[in-house]
């Protein structure tokens, strides 16, 4: 099986994917560490660390869907994790019965309530991120509604987190453990 999560920066994909792989003892790889790999092997590779989100997905794109489908011939199970799985890409792979993708994303509400608190606090709980928070609140709400509304444009699964952080993911897990009972 493959694991494709996605969303905005700082919405618990990594977490989600190391839950997942303790859980199920999949083999999981971020994108973030791709792309600094690819960086810092050229700084020439046809991207900055700093361009924006879409220009490095497209980038990206070509070596992350060889890896999905090498994986897949090789009948192996792998996650990923990224902002840099854009919908309209991962749709590409509609046709493969074995990716389960879903995005993560938080309500315009929550961000409101828990920015401060809870999203820029937590932002460092699986990976060191040595850098400062480079966006405001009205940008990140703008990211999340952005990526919800390209999330229902290409009918991928969103999971969009309201109230409690840790009660809604754990749904997630839960959802998820719905497509490891058929494997």
């Amino acid at each position: 099986m493959i694991i494709l999560i996605g969303g905005v920066s700082h919405t618990g994909k990594t977490l989600i994917a190391q839950k997942l792989l303790e859980k199920y003892k999949y083999p999981y790889l971020s994108i973030d560490h791709l792309k600094m790999g690819l960086y810092r092997a050229d700084i020439n590779c046809g991207f900055t660390p700093l361009d924006n989100n879409e220009f490095i997905a497209e980038k990206l794109w070509g070596i992350i869907k060889g890896i999905i489908l090498t994986a897949i011939e090789n009948n192996q199970n792998l996650i990923i994790e990224g902002s840099y799985l854009l919908p309209q890409k991962v749709n590409e792979l509609v046709d493969y019965k074995n990716i389960i993708s879903f995005y993560l994303g938080f309500s315009s509400a929550y961000i409101k309530k828990y920015f401060h608190s809870e999203i820029l606090r937590n932002r460092n709980i699986i990976e060191s991120r040595d850098y400062e928070n480079d966006f405001s609140l009205n940008e990140f709400i703008t990211e999340n509604i952005n990526q919800k509304e390209l999330c229902q444009k290409y009918n991928a699964k969103y999971f969009e987190i309201d109230n409690n952080y840790q009660s809604e993911t754990d749904e997630i897990l839960g959802w998820m453990d719905g497509f490891s009972a058929k494997d």
